[in-house]
């Protein structure tokens, strides 16, 4: 199995990012790709624009499940790449297509040499929004062919290529956007004293929501709350009827993401009282906590550990988001990032990674599969 067919996938992924629910030309590329591989013992189930493909075992006693991501984001890519994305405004900025060449790779690998117990190979769309990983475990494919346990990789700019990081227990936090809507009133800019401005309610909505974390969140847990966008108003002198704020929200524990969604409501009543204006919240797109589970984890890093050509390195607990969190909360695994020594981080639009890491990830993953499925 030539690493350079796997680089070349990537390569080919790269050019046609699609957004959450819409990877149409990512679906069909993956499929003629596994058509292309001996269908003997491979069964092979659509899901929206998702894919479930199970390798049968050769005397399995149970089922054990890898799960990637498909989507892209909406970035212009700026990396001036020869094989950069031809859809513009759309880029694989958080590597997903290096993703989906790994878990090809390692397929590749068990369709040629099936292990005892049965693989299940899921590919799943929209992990950047509106969240993919929650509808595909309620799926009827998954309730078919439910794993025993399940694992998943993510690509690590801030590691060198091939290095693999992970920890015991939570290594993503729970994540969710945040769009609040005001309205008030409108007006000449020389009459403010006929009109309910929403420049100025916003301000002081921004304003009060940075006190949640320093004022409601215990100190030895974590939380964030960022607005990173505001719009109001359409011209200088004009008062502003209605003002949009969006954002998103990080915590460690579920606990204090209720906790914070409370204090957001409560400061954005009193927004209303005190501006005579209307308010509106939604939530958008919610992530569960990505929690590893202990034993397994353990596991893998001893396997690591005996790896003369894989670095292992521990890491902390990180504030990003990741829907994986859905399946683990529901079926033991765990996630682990991957190395890929870029200096540009996730989500940034000159992002491009080592491809020696999809070697890595191909090595890793395939020989671990092999390790837990072959033991007695």
């Amino acid at each position: 199995m030539a690493i350079s067919q796997f680089i070349q996938i990537r390569r080919d992924l790269h050019q046609i990012p699609e957004l959450g629910f819409q990877e149409v030309k990512t679906q069909k590329y993956l499929l003629e790709y596994l058509q292309t591989l001996p269908q003997e013992r491979m069964e092979i189930e659509t899901w929206r624009t998702g894919i479930f493909v199970k390798i049968k075992g050769l005397k399995p006693e149970k089922t054990i499940g890898y799960r990637t991501d498909m989507d892209g984001l909406p970035i212009e890519e700026e990396t001036g790449l020869p094989f950069r994305s031809t859809h513009p405004g759309r880029m694989h900025a958080c590597g997903h297509d290096v993703h989906m060449s790994i878990a090809l790779g390692v397929l590749t690998h068990f369709v040629h040499h099936p292990v005892r117990d049965d693989l299940v190979f899921l590919f799943q769309p929209a992990e950047e929004g509106p969240g993919g990983a929650l509808p595909m475990m309620e799926s009827e494919q998954m309730k078919k062919w439910r794993p025993d346990m399940i694992f998943a990789l993510h690509i690590a700019p801030e590691y060198p290529a091939g290095t693999i990081a992970l920890k015991e227990g939570l290594l993503f936090a729970n994540t969710s956007e945040l769009y609040i809507d005001l309205k008030g009133k409108g007006g000449h800019a020389a009459y403010p004293h006929k009109t309910k401005d929403m420049v100025i309610a916003s301000a002081h909505l921004v304003t009060q929501l940075q006190s949640i974390v320093s004022r409601n969140v215990d100190p030895l847990d974590s939380a964030v709350v960022t607005i990173g966008k505001m719009t109001a108003g359409t011209v200088q002198n004009a008062i502003a009827e209605t003002a949009r704020l969006e954002g998103t929200i990080r915590t460690l524990s579920p606990e204090a993401m209720e906790k914070v969604k409370e204090r957001i409501e409560a400061i954005l009543h009193g927004i209303e009282i005190a501006f005579d204006c209307e308010a509106s919240i939604d939530y958008g797109c919610r992530y569960y906590q990505v929690n590893n589970d202990p034993e397994l984890t353990r596991d893998f890093i001893r396997f690591l550990e005996k790896q003369e050509d894989i670095t292992f390195v521990p890491c902390r607990e990180a504030m990003t988001g990741e829907d994986f969190g859905y399946m683990l909360k529901e079926i033991p695994g765990f996630m682990f990032w991957l190395g890929v020594g870029s200096p540009y981080g996730l989500h940034h639009s000159k992002l491009n990674p080592d491809e020696k890491a999809i070697e890595t990830g191909i090595q890793a993953v395939a020989s671990y599969l092999t390790s837990l499925s072959n033991r007695k």
